[in-house]
């Protein structure tokens, strides 16, 4: 039988290759800074040459924004699949859990959310009036007020409200660092969510 014919190596889709960047991105900006970080770093940390980090991305601050929309989205995930969990009317759950998992996610990524938003913040603040997870919380608001769950005036402007008080408690330093203090963090944020829409907490 003739023998087989070598193998070539196959190359790595875009998508995969932009994310190997991406990670290590993320890990030599938390441990370097990002001023400190040479996208040579970058691409010795991906296994790439350095041509091929111009391929996916035109600097270290565009590595960086991937990153920041990369994060919102983690956590946006973790929200969804946290309310699928819940019976379909059974509004009360899907609001506490979309405050435990929205709280979970950010502190779970505490490190890369201080590098990407307060270290070297956007340009703008506009991420603290309009993003994907605030418009999340504002469909789930209208929809549970549509269905008489709860009664909410303004969905869009109870959503800002919500959403940056809930960002503001999970980044003051040193937050949440044991599991105790992550427990009791979680179950006062609930409840704080619940209390705001007239809902029993648990805690009251």
């Amino acid at each position: 039988m003739p023998a087989d014919p070598v193998s070539k190596p196959r190359t790595k889709p875009a998508e995969e290759r932009r994310d190997e960047l991406m990670i290590a991105a993320e890990r030599l900006f938390l441990e370097k800074g990002l001023e400190q970080t040479t996208i040579e770093e970058i691409t010795t940390g991906a296994g790439v040459a350095k041509g091929t980090f111009y391929l996916h991305f035109a600097s270290k601050a565009d590595v960086l924004q991937a990153l920041r929309a990369r994060f919102v989205q983690s956590v946006l995930d973790g929200i969804v699949a946290a309310i699928e969990g819940r019976g379909q009317e059974d509004w009360h759950g899907k609001l506490a859990a979309w405050s435990t998992a929205c709280a979970t996610g950010y502190l779970d990524a505490a490190g890369l959310h201080h590098l990407a938003f307060v270290a070297a913040p956007p340009a703008t603040k506009e991420g603290l009036s309009r993003n994907i997870l605030i418009d999340h919380l504002n469909e789930l608001l209208a929809a549970g007020a549509g269905e008489n769950a709860w009664s909410v005036d303004d969905p869009g402007f109870t959503a800002v409200f919500l959403f940056n008080a809930l960002h503001g408690v999970v980044n003051q330093p040193g937050i949440g660092e044991t599991p105790a203090a992550r427990a009791q963090l979680l179950r006062a944020i609930e409840a704080h969510f619940l209390r705001s829409l007239g809902l029993p907490s648990g805690m009251d």
